[in-house]
């Protein structure tokens, strides 16, 4: 046999190899070979999964994340958005509802309440069952607790007692007023309650007026002024009983002031002050009216000079009912808004009782009169935008 022979460069040395170190050798370079297939089969993996390229990322390639993250559990900006947007609502809503059921009530009550006068000229007695209807209702909600009964003192009825007799002759003129001229007239007159808004505080308050105060007042006095000179139903009687109206119901303001500031009365609520003044009002005109016009409002005097007493007594029952309950929803309005939108509310609200009262009686106005009317009431509206307006202090 032949042997086979192996021929080597001469620049290579022959060296004897040990078999360990060569088997050794030989696994590592399995291990190795090993190692690159799995790296290979890892990466080939990689690629076929989804890669998120950025340009201005250090990295060329980010594979995401096998696993969505866990959504955020917080409530989205926009779902506290919207609840405040529906709750803004709701209370825009109750305000205006409360706005409507004001003049609503302002309006059914000078309606009912001028046909009861109309037919029956006792505005003492009239005014007195207004009084009585408000006690009861009073008496009632406090009774079934649906309005918080107050502890009343002897030296808190002693601090309301002003307000209640101030209260009880301002509603007794404008019934005297309105029994006597059109419910459009009255309510003219008593469009200058700002004037003597102005004078009362002025004199018992120290409040002195601004300029813009005191130009308002000029186009009230002028336009109650001509829609008095060129009134179908003018009469003295009626004129100075709605300037008796005026003068009192802003006494009882400017009294209020100096009242709720008192220890015994400053918990009080504008709504519970009306209730205890309604009651006081009750027991100090009761007796005045059987004194000055006796008991006239039985059924038998009312047949007897040909009324109907159901119409009569419905009558009087509704206007009293309206008449305490736009007295509660003017000081709940009161509550939720300023003086001034308030005051700017009580200047619409009279050009709704003139406007309805026109319609609704057919009052005879001339174009004079409207223009005297119409001029009046714009200057309350001014009066009330300018009243918040302060004059600058004088440098020293």
């Amino acid at each position: 046999m032949q042997s086979t022979a192996f021929t080597l460069p001469p620049s290579l040395p022959l060296r004897h190899t040990n078999p360990n170190r060569f088997n050794r050798s030989l696994n590592l370079l399995r291990l190795s070979a090993k190692s690159n297939d799995v790296a290979s089969s890892s990466s080939s993996s990689f690629t076929r999964q989804s890669w998120s390229l950025s340009p201005s990322s250090s990295f060329k390639f980010r594979p995401q994340p096998l696993l969505s993250p866990p959504k955020s559990t917080s409530v989205p900006e926009s779902a506290g958005q919207s609840a405040a947007d529906s709750s803004s609502l709701l209370k825009t809503l109750q305000l205006g509802s409360l706005f409507g059921l004001w003049y609503l009530f302002n309006i059914y009550f000078n309606i009912y309440n001028k046909q009861v006068l109309k037919a029956c000229h006792f505005p003492v007695t009239v005014t007195v069952v207004q009084f009585a209807v408000g006690t009861v209702l009073v008496s009632v909600m406090w009774a079934l607790n649906l309005y918080k009964r107050p502890k009343i003192t002897g030296a808190m009825l002693a601090a309301i007692f002003p307000l209640a007799v101030v209260h009880t002759l301002g509603n007794l003129f404008t019934n005297m007023s309105l029994g006597k001229v059109a419910v459009s007239f009255t309510h003219t007159i008593k469009a200058m309650e700002p004037f003597f808004s102005v004078i009362l505080s002025a004199m018992f308050l120290g409040e002195m007026p601004t300029p813009w105060v005191v130009g308002s007042l000029l186009p009230i006095v002028g336009g109650v002024a001509l829609a008095s000179v060129t009134e179908a139903s003018f009469n003295w009687a009626g004129f100075w009983s709605a300037m008796a109206s005026n003068v009192t119901n802003q006494s009882r303001n400017v009294l209020s002031k100096k009242v709720m500031v008192k220890q015994e009365v400053e918990s009080l609520d504008n709504i519970t002050l009306f209730s205890i003044i309604t009651i006081m009002s009750f027991f100090l005109l009761a007796p005045a009216a059987i004194f000055m016009e006796g008991v006239k409002f039985t059924p038998a005097y009312l047949e007897s000079v040909g009324l109907n007493v159901r119409q009569v007594y419905t009558r009087s029952l509704l206007a009293a009912l309206c008449f305490h309950a736009y007295q509660q929803v003017s000081y709940m309005i009161l509550q939720r808004v300023s003086p001034v939108t308030h005051s700017v509310g009580n200047c619409v609200k009279r050009v709704v009782v003139i406007v309805s009262s026109v319609i609704i009686f057919k009052t005879a106005v001339s174009p004079l009169n409207a223009a005297g009317t119409a001029i009046a009431l714009a200057g309350v509206f001014l009066y009330s935008r300018v009243k918040r307006i302060k004059s600058k202090p004088k440098a020293v």
